[in-house]
């Protein structure tokens, strides 16, 4: 059995995205582009309403899935697939974009704390070009385990008998909210060839046996790899661990459309401007 270490704590960054909506950006940075296979991640969240009232305009997306976990506040949701609905807190937004999908998600409140996550999940090239999919899931579908040191909600993969809704996906996901007690610990096994990583929210962890740097708020924490996790919340800690199997192909960016060449890219900005980007 080999313990998974930190490998890298890293300060996410102030950004904005949409029509400036504020945020803080770790994943998708110049200190981790890319933590295979997964893209961004975006801890999106004010009490100011000014921060978040413009939204995200409609805007398009190839070849990645996004998801999206709110916390707190409200969101519209409304895309090319027809699909609609407004999420709140608790609830998981998992869009596969495929070959290409035109979305919207503009706050359906005017007032109070917005507080969430977007997280984007690389697709292999064989199914960057197929029809999206958009996977709607209520909080009370989350699996749930609660005992007397923490509370995890499983929005995939399986702790103990609490098991998440996305099932059958290709890179075997694992993605946990955990509130952990002061002086607690968190233990779980992982698949040992996936990548992972910590994403603290509020509070200070210690993770493995090896001395390591303070955790602070905002802070993710790249883990090397292994099979089982453990981790102590020095004081009361939200967090979420996410881990999935490396997919290991080329990636070629151009925002909001991930593929595997520029080519590719520059076919998915001509199929946006001719009308074809949607069209299913």
């Amino acid at each position: 059995m080999s313990q998974i270490e930190i490998k890298k704590i890293i300060k996410a960054l102030n950004a904005s995205d949409g029509a400036g909506v504020k945020l803080k950006r770790s994943i998708g940075t110049p200190e981790a582009d890319y933590v295979d296979p997964f893209l961004m991640l975006d801890e999106f969240g004010s009490e100011n309403k000014d921060d978040y009232l413009a939204g995200f305009p409609p805007h398009p997306h190839r070849g990645i899935e996004t998801v999206t976990y709110m916390l707190n506040g409200e969101f519209e949701h409304e895309d090319s697939t027809g699909a609609k609905g407004i999420m709140t807190a608790g609830d998981v937004q998992w869009m596969k974009t495929g070959r290409g999908i035109i979305h919207s998600e503009m706050p359906a409140m005017k007032e109070g704390k917005l507080l969430g996550f977007q997280l984007w999940i690389n697709m292999p090239a064989k199914s960057k070009m197929n029809k999206p999919e958009y996977l709607y899931i209520k909080n009370d579908q989350l699996g749930v385990h609660k005992d007397n040191e923490k509370i995890i909600k499983v929005i995939a993969g399986k702790f103990e008998n609490a098991e998440g809704p996305e099932k059958g996906h290709n890179v075997d996901p694992i993605y946990f909210h955990i509130v952990l007690e002061k002086d607690k610990e968190f233990k779980c096994d992982v698949p040992s060839g996936h990548n992972s990583f910590i994403y603290l929210l509020t509070g200070d962890l210690s993770v493995g046996k090896n001395k390591h740097d303070k955790t602070n708020n905002s802070n993710l924490i790249l883990l090397d790899r292994g099979d089982k996790l453990i981790v102590k919340a020095n004081k009361k800690s939200e967090f979420l661990f996410i881990a999935g199997k490396p997919i290991g192909e080329p990636i070629a960016r151009g925002g909001p459309f991930v593929m595997n060449t520029k080519a590719e890219i520059l076919q998915a900005v001509q199929d946006y401007h001719n009308g074809t980007f949607a069209k299913y």
